[in-house]
């Protein structure tokens, strides 16, 4: 039910009550401008995009909290999304009602952080943490706009992957602890990520048809625990081709490390999944050092399996599928550097049509002229 009605002070009332019955009001100086406002109402209730004007009024932080507690996060994901907003966003905006934030301050938010020194990868991840809460906020219609519309972000200077050379790994491999030397020379040959790695389980490998299947990973918790989830993505469970490296790894590893169907390929010494935090300090940094590497990570592996596809002359479709990417401009945006320079063949395209172009119109000069 919605109405206007002159009050005896001569202000024009516009009322209605929303889908749960309460009753919400607003004065007027003139009747035009109460219908205006009781039409729009009227208007965002039929679209369904009405918004309880009572709802905004819960804090940022309240209803961050709430929406932390009850998204579904991985155990890092969840870390760090409690780190973004207590150290950074409830600061600056923690007790403001939500209806209350504008646009103009998630901006200044953003430029602060940047100021204070943030690297811009990081001002990123925050404000996306920020931007998911006001886009639940909207879904839940608690505001009807996000005010982390059109915000300015610092951009990210693009870094160039630097892969492990074949030798490279061949030395890390040889630095490891043997419980350990099956898993680089297998993380350089199929491009899993680390959490894959350590998730892969003897199941897993179809010794026969020569592949591997990525179901799973394993990822620490805290207090030194692990966790084994789905992969990190649909696209990420795939089958891997096994080449002869990763295959005689792996039979070698299980020869000299036993383990059943459904155990862990690499375990750690205390028995169960890796550790990554324990592998890094017991082994993986020793190694380093001793194969007189500068500091690289176990994902760099991955980047070495990827560049070995692309030398040999992998589609991006297909590289992209092997490594488990969303999709195939996400490994471009990532190992671009890494294709071959196409200038030779651009060249040799132009001039070649150009070429064809001249024989064909002399020919055509010399057929004219034939008596």
């Amino acid at each position: 039910m919605a109405s206007v009605q002159k009050r005896p002070n001569g202000k024009w009332r516009a009322r209605y009550r929303d889908e749960a019955g309460k009753e919400h009001a607003r004065h007027f100086g003139k009747k035009v401008d109460a219908q205006r406002w009781l039409d729009e109402v009227s208007a965002s209730v039929l679209t369904g995009q009405y918004v309880d004007p009572r709802a905004g009024r819960v804090t940022f932080r309240a209803y961050a909290e709430q929406w932390r507690q009850a998204k579904p996060h991985r155990p890092t994901t969840q870390v760090k999304a409690e780190q973004h907003l207590r150290v950074h966003a409830y600061p600056a905006f923690g007790d403001k009602p939500l209806a209350r934030i504008r646009r103009s301050d998630v901006q200044s938010w953003v430029t602060g952080l940047e100021k204070a020194g943030m690297k811009p990868s990081t001002v990123r991840t925050t404000f996306n943490t920020v931007r998911a809460v006001f886009r639940a906020a909207v879904s839940d219609r608690v505001i009807a706009v996000s005010p982390c519309t059109e915000v300015d972000l610092p951009e990210v200077p693009r870094r160039k992957v630097v892969p492990l050379a074949v030798g490279q790994v061949r030395a890390l491999a040889a630095a490891m602890p043997e419980r350990y030397r099956a898993l680089v020379t297998v993380g350089a040959s199929t491009g899993l990520r680390p959490g894959e790695l350590f998730g892969l389980q003897v199941r897993h490998v179809d010794f026969f048809k020569r592949q591997l299947h990525v179901e799973q990973q394993v990822q620490q918790t805290k207090g030194g625990g692990t966790r084994v989830c789905p992969p990190k993505t649909k696209e990420s469970e795939r089958v891997i081709p096994l080449p002869d490296v990763a295959l005689h790894a792996l039979v070698a590893h299980l020869k000299q490390f036993p383990a059943g169907p459904d155990e862990f390929v690499f375990q750690d010494p205390k028995g169960g999944p890796v550790v990554a935090t324990r592998l890094m300090d017991s082994a993986w940094r020793p190694a380093r050092k001793e194969a007189g590497l500068p500091e690289v990570t176990m994902h760099q592996l991955r980047h070495t399996y990827a560049s070995l596809l692309i030398a040999a002359g992998e589609s991006v479709k297909v590289v992209s599928e092997r490594l488990g990417h969303t999709n195939a401009a996400m490994t471009l945006n990532v190992y671009s550097h890494l294709f071959p320079d196409s200038e030779d063949r651009t060249r040799r395209a132009i001039d070649g049509a150009f070429a064809t172009s001249e024989t064909g119109a002399a020919d055509s000069v010399r057929t004219a002229e034939t008596p």
